[in-house]
């Protein structure tokens, strides 16, 4: 009986144990949810549900928080930290079970481990983003400003460091460390400047361009590599327990320093040259060997006793800027890295602050003493060593302000200090709000010390145009200066460049050249001894030829690889298709050329084009309108689109808009239909039966166009008088010497107003008013180049009045008349004056003479009201009518053709 009650007894054991263990290795329900599980719930066999609940809270998060914080030119990475206090102790983990619920202690390896793999990466970004060529050619300003804004701030960090060491070494959480280690830590946190984004406020700023952003990028470049490696000097003292390890740590980084420049890179520059990844942007092979490059690297640094971090910056730093490598490299990772990486890890960095440990006296005066020495100290070393490099005092306290930017590197540095345990929580809480407070200052001191208007004033001050106390020195206009200025011809022409209009654009330059001097036939250098004096003389011309100063603008994002092509603007301007295609056209025609890119944010659009009209004293604007209706410029091929669809986009007519309110000389806004040539219409392949009974398109072979055998162009203008209609008219004259352009100009005489009627006090915008008395003025200028005109341009141009009291009507009759008579020639143009007078404003509403050109109200509404109030009634009525003409609305401003 006992025998059967313990086999008993023991398979009851057995059962239970099998039980168990089957129970222990069965796999989690895959029903989700319909099976009743909490996705919030941290599971270890399966944590990505819950990683993504943390990592949209924080995205969205910190999205949110960057809305309101843009609004004041603050980075995202504030962002980013002031959300990750809200979510950390400070604020929403003191609900109850609000941290168990979203960030468990036992979750936060796997969130880590995401953020420092995206931290590797970005450090990677950040020294791909350092040109050391950028402090090679200003090293003497570079060395000067960073060091000194190394050395005043590392000394008063050293300083502070003995109270803070004293004052908090006993805080839980950190471990026991000689003072010396501490001294450098602390010092290094408060000397470095965050270069990342400190290249974003100069672009926010427009200051890349002035020597004060110059000198501040090329200090920063080489403080922030000095920041790094006295980082990694006090990291690998922290993790090593005796100076002899410490310093063998050192010696493998130095000797892998040495083996990536020397082993590494020269067969990685060849298989970049091999692949053609120089020139054409990385292969996706090359994005996975340099990303495997960065891994290897970084594991390395980090197994040696430095910080992972450190691998990933020296391979970036190996990485070329040959050809936009650099560039092209970014735009592949930076999205990832930007978006879900980065958010984390700086969320994270708020979830360690707690400003509740902030709750005495003695640490709050810490706190504003990091805060002080801080900015003292970047301040007068940066603004002492300007000044020694002969820069005003006003630009070398921006320099030092600019200098004492921390932002999202010494964030890293905090954490990395926090990580290794010389900081506590307390004083890591201490020194991000440091970082926040010098980081949100940085934006609004500078716009307060370096204003635009300042810019403007030191600007020419330092060309020799005014004194100091803003009196010019000269009288630019005055004298034979005026008389230079004054001579009714184009010879400085800036061209928006946009690659839909480069055709349009071509055509229109080759106008503006001129007729191209005839050559004689060419002989072989060894048939005749003579041949070399003879083309000397006979390429030497005295006639002045057209300056050309062609701008292409790129919209600047948030991007890293955009804030990269700011800083390598000049370079960028010589590989650029879209500019090289420009320059050499207009070399070949008889214009001399320059050409320049752009990076600016597409709301300065407007503002960059009048700028860069100011500084190379441009007679014209030639704005071409966007073939699309759109600001976008890549070069994938655009669907062109309607007249409606064209002519309604608000960014484009904003843009235009404010290109014609702020100019300073004479502007042209040019809206092509045809001109060069008719635009080739693509007809769609057919489906054709096969064999296979499936139907597929028929080979179709595209049909080669001939060249065009007609060149010339005919001009209409209808002149109505105005200062506008002055300036246009000495145009067509002025594009009329070429030979292949004709022109017909037609002065339409409107009935004069009666003595009692007033004239319009409120103008809109286009609609600039002359008095009565001008319309003597206007017919005797007409009279007076009608009767002066040389004898071959009086063969090509004719001079017609036509008295109306319905102008608009009358003007857009002869158009129809006058243009696409030959429709084989190179394209026909309609050239206007953007404005009127008010009366004849009155004349030409749609109320008098809409109906009789065949408006319909939706045409009216839609594209008229936007055209009428940025190019004019006439332009408005000439683009809605039949002819297919292109139109050119120029707006007076300036000296330019005026007299």
């Amino acid at each position: 009986m006992s025998t059967i009650t313990a086999l008993a007894t023991t398979v009851a054991t057995t059962a239970a144990a099998a039980a168990t263990s089957a129970s222990s290795n069965r796999a989690t329900p895959q029903g989700g949810i319909l099976e009743g599980s909490n996705p919030s719930t941290y599971d270890p066999k399966n944590p990505i549900f819950l990683f993504i609940i943390q990592a949209g809270i924080i995205i969205i998060f910190c999205r949110l928080l960057h809305y309101p914080l843009s609004l004041f030119r603050q980075p995202r990475v504030i962002a980013e930290v002031i959300g990750g206090i809200i979510l950390g102790p400070s604020v929403m983990m003191r609900i109850p079970g609000f941290q168990d619920a979203i960030f468990p202690q036992a979750a936060m390896p796997n969130l880590n481990l995401v953020a420092n793999l995206g931290l590797i990466l970005f450090l990677f970004l950040v020294a791909l983003e350092v040109d050391m060529r950028l402090f090679q050619s200003n090293w003497r300003v570079a060395l000067s400003v960073g060091l000194a804004g190394m050395i005043i701030p590392f000394g008063l960090g050293c300083a502070i460091s003995w109270g803070l060491y004293n004052q908090f070494s006993s805080d839980p959480g950190i471990i026991s460390i000689k003072f010396p280690v501490y001294m450098l830590f602390i010092g290094t946190a408060l000397s470095i400047t965050a270069f990342p984004v400190l290249c974003r406020i100069l672009t926010e700023l427009k200051l890349l361009g002035t020597p004060v952003g110059v000198t501040v990028l090329a200090a920063g470049v080489g403080n922030d590599v000095t920041g790094w490696i006295l980082l990694a000097l006090c990291v690998a003292l922290v993790n090593n327990g005796s100076g002899l390890t410490a310093l063998w740590a050192l010696l493998c980084c130095v000797g892998w320093v040495l083996f990536l420049v020397f082993v590494v890179r020269p067969p990685f520059f060849w298989l970049l040259r091999r692949t053609g990844s120089l020139q054409n942007g990385p292969t996706q092979g090359m994005v996975a060997l340099t990303l495997l490059m960065v891994l290897t690297s970084a594991w390395f640094t980090g197994i040696v006793g430095i910080h992972p971090i450190f691998g990933g910056f020296l391979v970036g730093l190996i990485c070329p800027h040959d050809g936009g490598f650099a560039i092209k490299l970014t735009e592949k990772i930076e999205d990832l890295v930007s978006v879900l990486f980065l958010p984390l890890y700086f969320a994270l960095s708020g979830l360690s602050t707690n400003l509740g440990l902030l709750n005495d006296g003695i640490t709050w005066a810490y706190v504003i003493g990091v805060i002080a020495v801080a900015f003292s100290g970047k301040i007068i070393g940066g603004t002492l060593a300007a000044r020694f490099n002969n820069m005003v005092w006003r630009e070398s306290f921006t320099i030092g302000v600019l200098m004492s930017c921390k932002g999202l590197v010494e964030l890293i540095v905090l954490n990395i200090g926090l990580q290794a345990k010389i900081l506590s929580q307390r004083t890591f809480t201490m020194f991000v709000v440091m970082a926040l407070v010098t980081t949100v200052s940085t934006t609004p001191l500078t716009s307060w010390l370096y204003p635009p208007w300042y810019q403007k004033k030191i600007d020419s001050w330092k060309r020799g145009e005014i004194d100091w106390d803003g009196n010019r020195l000269s009288e630019s206009l005055d004298g034979s200066q005026a008389d230079k200025f004054r001579n009714h011809k184009i010879r400085r022409l800036l061209v928006y460049l946009r690659l839909d209009s480069l055709p349009s654009l071509f055509t229109f330059i080759t106008l503006l050249g001129g007729d191209m001097p005839a050559t004689a036939e060419k002989t072989h250098r060894s048939k005749n001894e003579l041949v070399i004096q003879t083309e000397a003389e006979e390429t030497t011309s005295p006639k002045q030829p057209l300056e050309v100063y062609g701008v292409r603008m790129l919209e600047l994002t948030e991007r890293t690889s955009s804030v990269m092509k700011v800083s390598e603007e000049d370079e960028y301007a010589y590989r650029d298709p879209v500019v090289n295609a420009f320059r050499t056209f207009a070399q070949l025609n008889n214009v001399a050329v320059s050409g320049s890119v752009s990076v600016v944010p597409e709301s300065s659009y407007g503002e960059t084009l009048t700028s860069k009209a100011s500084d190379v004293m441009s007679d014209l604007v030639l704005i071409p309108w966007s073939e699309s209706g759109s600001m976008y410029d890549g070069s994938e091929a655009l669907d062109y689109s309607t007249v409606q669809d064209r002519f309604t986009t608000a960014s484009h007519i904003s843009f235009v808009q404010k290109v014609l309110g702020t100019a300073t000389c004479n502007t042209a806004i040019f809206v092509n239909r045809g001109f060069g040539a008719p635009r080739v219409q693509k007809e769609r392949n057919l489906l054709a039966r096969t064999i296979s009974n499936v139907s597929l398109r028929g080979r179709h072979r595209e049909a080669a166009v001939a060249p065009i055998a007609d060149r010339s162009h005919h001009i209409y203008f209808p002149f109505f008088g105005g200062v506008d209609d002055r300036v246009a008219l000495r145009f067509v004259l002025q594009l009329a010497e070429n030979s292949n352009v004709t022109a017909t100009i037609v002065h339409f005489i409107a009935p004069l107003p009666s003595v009692d009627t007033p004239e319009p006090r409120n103008e809109s915008a286009g609609y600039r008013g002359t008095s009565l008395t001008e319309a003597a003025t206007d017919t005797a200028l007409l009279h007076t180049l009608r009767d002066s005109l040389p004898d071959p341009l009086s063969n090509r141009v004719v001079f017609t009045e036509v008295n109306t009291s319905k102008p608009l009507a009358d003007a857009i009759s002869h158009a129809s008349q006058e243009t696409g008579q030959s429709p084989r020639n190179a394209g026909d143009l309609i050239i206007l004056g953007r404005g009127q007078s008010a009366y004849l404003h009155s004349l030409l509403s749609p109320g008098h003479s809409g109906d009789s050109i065949g408006f319909t109200s939706s045409s009216r509404d839609v594209v008229g009201s936007e055209i009428r109030k940025t190019l004019g009634a006439v332009a408005e009525g000439m683009l809605n009518s039949s002819t297919r003409a292109s139109v050119l609305v120029i707006q007076a401003g300036g000296e330019g053709l005026e007299a």
